[in-house]
C-alpha cells in the first residue's frame, strides 16, 4: 500500500479544495460561458467526503490532491486554518472514513488494481497528527480466513472481517462484522458475527449475543454496545429478533416476505423504544415501537404522502435519544425532534436561502460546539460549511466540484405524469440553462437496480452534464422503482421489456407534449438495468429513440441466471429475481421475447456501447455476445472495454474518457441528427 503521511504543517486545506475558508463561498454567473468542459463533472471531487469528530472539536475532509492522488487533512472547527494532512494515496482509493473519538480515525481502502468484493476493503486506523498507522483488515479475498483472528497475519483481520460502526464511547475501539460464508462462494453470506477490536493492539473480542438466531445478516447494537435487534434471512424470509438484555433471550418481532416486507429497525431511541420502518397504507413510514409491549405507536412518527420513507436518524448517543430525521421526498430534507436544532437550521437556512442544507452533528450534539453543514441545490453540487454554535455563524471550506457554475447548470423539477394505463409515474426534467423557443434535443436517463429509488431534486452530474449540452433530460422513476410506495414497486414485477419498458416510452411522449422535447431527437441511455432497458427501447420503440448509451448493461435476461461469473447469489436468484424478474424454467418464452440478445437483428440505431472487463454484477460475457450479434446488422456501433473496471467506473481516467464518448456519440447522432 503506497501512503504518504505528514505531520500537521499545512496552511491550506489542499490545492483543489480550499477556496472559501474564510467566507461563504460564492460562485460566479456566465450564462453565455462556454459550455463546461467533461473534467467539470467527471474528474475525481475536489472534496470527496467530510465528518464532524465525536465532540465536534474537529472536522475531517477526503480531499483531491494537486498530484490526482487523496488525503485526509483534520481542521479544528474553531479555527480551520489549524490542523492539515494526516494522510493520503497517490495510486488508491480512500472510499471512507469514521472517526473512532476525538484523536483517533478509521479509513477504508480500494487497491487500484484487485479483484476484490465490494465492501471488503482494507481497513486502516490513524491519529489526528498522522501518527500510529495501523492496518486493521487485509480485504483481498486470497487471505481468507474462517478465523476469529488466532490466525491473523500480524493482527490482521482477514477480508472475511468490515468495518460496522464506531463504539461511541472515547475509547480506541471499534465494532467489526465477520462473514461466514460457504467455502467456494463470496457473494452468498451464511451468517455474520459482531467484534469489538481495539484500533491501536488490534485485540479482538467478541460482542455477547447468547444463542444467536440462525442466519444473521445484520444487527442493531444499542448504547451499551449490546447486540439486541438481530434480522436473519432464511428462505427468502425476513426475520427481526429482539432480546431485552445481554442475557435475555431472542424473540421474534416480525416475520414477513423479504420482497414485500418494510419493517425494519433502524436504531434505539432511549433504552426501550425502537425507530422502526414499517407499512403505512401501502407506504413505508417510521414509527416509534415500544420493546415493553411489543407495539408500535398507531401514529407514525414521519409519513409522506406519495414517498417511502427513506432516510437516517441524526442521534445523540450521549443523550441516548433521536434528535432529527434526515429523509427525501422529491427532494431531501430534515426534521428536527429538539427545539434547539429547529432554530439552528432555521438560521442556516436564511444565510443559505437557496440551497439544501444538512446539519450533522457528532456523538454529543447537545454540547456540540459545532455542526457540519453539506449544502447543495439542483444547480450546485455539495457545498461544505462548518456552523458555530455559540456565534451562529457558517464559514465554508469547499465543495465537491468548484468548478461548477450555477448559471450553467439546468433547473430540475419534479412531476407525475400518467402511463398508457393509468398509473402515476414519478419523473425528475432537468431543463436546458439556455433559453430557445425549439424543442429541445432529449434523453431518457434511465436508473438501474431496477428495484430502486434512485434519483432526487439534488445536483446529479450525469443529467446536469447532458443539460449543459442542451439536452433536456428526463428520468422517470419507471414501475418497479421503490420509494413512491408499494403499488408502484409491485406493477414492474415480471415486466422488463413490458410495462416497465412502456413507461420510459411514455415519458418520453409525455415530455414532447408537456416538456418541450423534440419528438425527432430522443435518445435513450443507462447503466445496469438501464443499460438493458436502452437497448430494449431502441428495439421496441425505433419511432421514439433515435441512439442510445448503454454501459455495464443487462443483454439477456437468462443470462443473469446461468453465467458463472455474476455474483447473484442463490438465494437472489431463487426468491428475489425469480418473482420480481422471472423464473427461467416457467418464463423461458417471455426472457426470449424480451431479450435484447434474442432480438439484436432488429436494433439498427447508432449505439454506444461500454463495459468493465472485470464486472461481476454484470459479466462482461453479456456485452461482448449482444456486440457480437448486433454488429452483423448495424454498422453505427461503438464498444469500448475499460480494463481494472468493474461494474461502473472508478478510474478517473476511464469515467473521463466515457462521458468524452458520449458527448461525441450524442453531438452526432442526436444534437446534430436531421
Amino acid at each position: 500500500m503506497q501512503f504518504t503521511l505528514w505531520k500537521q504543517a499545512s496552511a491550506c486545506l489542499s490545492v483543489c479544495a480550499c477556496a472559501a475558508l474564510s467566507s461563504v463561498l460564492s460562485l460566479p454567473a456566465h450564462a453565455n460561458a462556454a459550455k463546461p468542459d467533461v473534467e467539470t463533472f467527471f474528474a475525481d471531487p475536489a472534496i470527496y467526503s467530510a465528518a464532524i469528530s465525536p465532540k465536534g472539536e474537529h472536522v475531517a475532509v477526503l480531499v483531491k490532491t494537486a498530484d490526482g492522488g487523496q488525503a485526509i487533512q483534520v481542521r479544528d472547527t474553531m479555527d480551520l486554518t489549524k490542523g492539515g494532512m494526516v494522510t493520503g494515496t497517490k495510486e488508491d482509493r480512500i472510499t471512507g472514513m469514521m472517526w473512532v473519538n476525538e484523536n483517533r480515525l478509521v479509513f477504508s481502502i480500494r487497491p487500484a488494481i484487485r479483484d476484490i468484493n465490494p465492501g471488503n476493503q482494507n481497513l486502516y486506523a490513524i491519529d489526528r497528527d498522522g501518527q500510529n498507522l495501523h492496518q486493521l483488515i487485509d480485504g483481498d479475498f486470497r487471505y481468507r480466513q474462517e478465523s476469529t483472528g488466532s490466525h491473523m497475519r500480524n493482527r490482521i483481520l482477514p477480508a472475511d472481517y468490515a468495518l460496522y460502526s464506531s463504539m461511541k464511547d472515547d475509547s480506541d475501539d471499534i465494532i467489526v462484522k465477520h462473514t461466514v460464508w460457504p467455502l467456494t462462494d463470496r457473494f452468498n453470506p451464511v451468517s455474520t458475527h459482531l467484534f469489538k477490536l481495539n484500533t491501536k493492539t488490534g485485540a479482538l473480542a467478541e460482542l455477547p449475543v447468547g444463542k444467536s438466531p440462525e442466519n444473521v445478516l445484520s444487527w442493531v447494537v444499542d448504547r451499551s454496545h449490546v447486540p439486541r435487534v438481530a434480522r436473519s434471512y432464511i428462505g427468502g424470509r425476513c426475520i427481526t429478533h429482539y432480546r431485552a438484555s445481554a442475557n435475555a433471550e431472542w424473540e421474534v418481532l416480525n416475520e414477513d416476505d423479504c420482497r414485500t416486507e418494510p419493517f425494519a429497525a433502524l436504531t434505539f431511541d432511549g433504552d426501550d423504544t425502537l425507530i422502526v420502518r414499517a407499512d403505512n397504507h401501502g407506504y413505508d413510514a417510521l414509527y416509534r415501537y415500544d420493546l415493553k409491549t411489543r407495539k408500535r405507536e398507531e401514529k407514525p412518527m414521519l409519513a409522506l404522502e406519495g414517498y417511502d420513507f427513506r432516510g437516517s436518524t441524526e442521534v445523540d448517543d450521549v443523550a441516548n435519544k433521536v434528535v432529527g430525521i434526515h429523509y427525501v421526498s422529491d427532494a431531501s430534507s430534515t426534521v428536527w425532534l429538539d427545539a434547539s436544532y429547529k432554530g439552528m437550521q432555521a438560521n442556516v437556512d436564511a444565510q443559505l436561502p437557496h440551497t439544501i442544507n444538512k446539519l450533522s452533528c457528532g456523538t454529543d450534539c447537545m454540547h456540540a460546539p459545532a455542526l457540519l453543514v453539506t449544502s447543495t441545490s439542483d444547480r450546485e453540487p455539495a457545498q461544505y460549511y462548518i456552523y458555530n454554535v455559540a456565534k451562529g455563524s457558517l464559514v465554508g471550506f469547499g465543495g465537491v466540484r468548484p468548478g461548477i457554475d450555477k448559471a450553467q447548470m439546468g433547473r430540475r423539477d419534479f412531476y407525475r405524469f400518467k402511463a398508457r394505463d393509468g398509473m402515476s409515474i414519478p419523473v425528475y426534467v432537468t431543463t436546458p440553462p439556455v433559453k430557445s423557443d425549439k424543442p429541445f434535443p432529449a434523453v431518457v436517463l434511465v436508473h438501474g437496480g431496477p428495484w430502486l429509488r434512485v434519483w432526487s431534486w439534488e445536483w446529479e452530474s450525469e443529467a446536469q452534464f447532458l443539460a449543459s449540452r442542451g439536452y433536456l433530460v428526463i428520468q422517470p422513476e419507471f414501475r418497479g422503482s421503490t420509494g413512491f410506495g408499494f403499488d408502484l414497486f409491485h406493477a414492474g414485477w415480471k415486466q422488463w421489456g413490458q410495462a416497465m419498458q412502456d413507461d420510459l416510452a411514455d415519458a418520453a411522449l409525455w415530455a414532447v407534449k408537456e416538456r418541450g422535447a423534440d419528438p425527432k431527437r430522443i435518445g435513450i441511455m443507462g447503466a445496469s438495468y438501464g443499460g438493458y432497458a436502452t437497448l430494449e427501447g431502441l428495439i421496441k420503440n425505433p419511432e421514439i429513440f433515435r441512439c442510445g448509451v448503454e454501459w455495464a448493461g443487462v443483454t439477456d435476461s437468462n443470462l443473469m441466471f446461468s453465467l458463472a461469473e455474476s455474483d447473484a447469489s442463490d438465494d437472489t436468484k431463487k426468491y428475489s429475481l425469480a418473482v420480481m424478474m422471472g423464473d427461467p424454467k416457467t418464463d423461458g418464452e417471455m426472457f426470449k421475447k424480451y431479450s435484447p440478445l434474442e432480438n439484436a437483428a432488429k436494433l439498427t440505431q447508432p449505439l454506444l456501447m461500454a463495459h468493465g472487463a472485470d464486472d461481476k454484477r454484470v459479466p462482461v460475457a453479456q456485452a461482448t455476445a449482444f456486440h457480437d450479434a448486433v454488429k452483423n446488422n448495424n454498422s453505427h456501433v461503438e464498444y469500448i472495454i475499460y480494463n481494472n473496471e468493474q461494474h461502473g467506473w472508478h478510474l478517473e481516467k476511464d469515467n473521463i474518457d466515457f462521458w468524452k464518448r458520449v458527448d461525441t456519440f450524442l453531438d452526432r447522432n442526436l444534437m446534430n441528427a436531421h
